[in-house]
């Protein structure tokens, strides 16, 4: 397994006026209005990140989110405006909401636990009676979780959402109807596939007084996939195996099995050599299946100088 993955930047460029390093990603601002958003090969789960890197997986969230960026802004404006490496994408800077809109068409993931565990709501929205896992719901479902700083989300409300003026009414009708036409636009992405996307999130922020999607959208890490055909054949009964998926579910299913579930005291178990090509082969193999074109690895030998290489001519010749 190479060990040139790339798990983080310390870059300075000219302008340059702050800096974040989220739970994958490495953000710059550059002056007031741009973004300059770096995807490491860092991976999390549970809200935690986890400590070996996973290599391509960058690069693959990079050019997936970029991808649908491109194919849906005729649905909504969004941040990007251009990627000048393979782990590299800028765009504009827009003030974000705190708050992660979830949209669900099946009963899997935390929705599933939350579920299981005997609750009948999740953000505010009720669940009916009678589910299994996998079920699909008679409509797909938003819930809503608080995009938090530090430490775990949690789910919110349209009711909360609204009393604490995270939006307001008229954004929130706004934002219900581009989440529906996104996840309906990703669904029909998959489906082309031979893909069912169960579920995603989507973040928004406000520019010049506008909403627009920002941050990544329907990469593995943000949405779950099933092959669709194995989806299908379990849920009508037809298969006793467990739908093959594409998301990062996988890795989190791996973590519970051995007792790591981001809970206090909790100790990360460690992440086996063979299990990190498995979760790179994943990641790549989703890339292929959902673009339908073969992916090309970028040179990942001192990576953080070509990205840094990269960003600075495009800042020179550009601003």
């Amino acid at each position: 397994m190479s060990t040139e993955s790339l798990k983080s930047t310390d870059f300075s460029f000219p302008g340059q006026s702050a800096r974040y390093n989220g739970k994958v990603r490495d953000i710059y601002t550059i002056g007031d209005n741009l973004i300059v958003m770096v995807a490491t090969d860092r991976i999390s789960a549970f809200d935690v990140i986890l400590p070996r890197t996973i290599p391509y997986k960058g690069q693959v969230l990079n050019q997936l989110a970029a991808h649908f960026l491109e194919d849906t802004a005729d649905i909504v404006p969004n941040w990007f405006m251009v990627m000048p490496d393979p782990n590299v994408s800028i765009g504009l800077k827009a003030e974000p909401f705190k708050v992660e809109m979830i949209i669900r068409g099946a009963l899997v993931g935390h929705a599933w636990r939350e579920y299981a565990a005997g609750q009948r709501s999740i953000a505010g929205v009720s669940l009916p009676e009678g589910m299994k896992e996998y079920d699909r719901f008679p409509e797909p479902i938003i819930t809503p979780s608080t995009k938090a700083s530090v430490g775990h989300d949690e789910d919110i409300s349209e009711q909360d959402i609204i009393t604490q003026r995270i939006v307001s009414q008229s954004e929130w009708s706004e934002l219900i109807g581009y989440v529906r036409k996104l996840f309906a636009r990703g669904q029909d992405s998959a489906s082309e596939q031979g893909l069912f996307l169960a579920d995603t999130k989507y973040e928004f922020g406000r520019l010049d007084g506008k909403l627009i999607l920002i941050d990544e959208l329907h990469t593995p890490d943000s949405s779950r996939y099933f092959y669709a055909d194995s989806y299908e054949a379990f849920v009508k009964g037809q298969s006793e195996e467990r739908p093959k998926q594409l998301s990062k579910e996988f890795v989190r299913e791996w973590l519970m099995e051995r007792g790591f579930s981001g809970q206090n005291g909790e100790v990360v178990p460690e992440l086996t050599n063979d299990f990190i090509t498995t979760i790179s082969e994943r990641y790549i193999e989703l890339f292929e299946k959902l673009t339908g074109h073969k992916f090309h690895k970028a040179n990942e030998k001192n990576a953080s100088v070509r990205i840094e290489k990269s960003i600075l001519e495009y800042l020179e010749t550009n601003r």
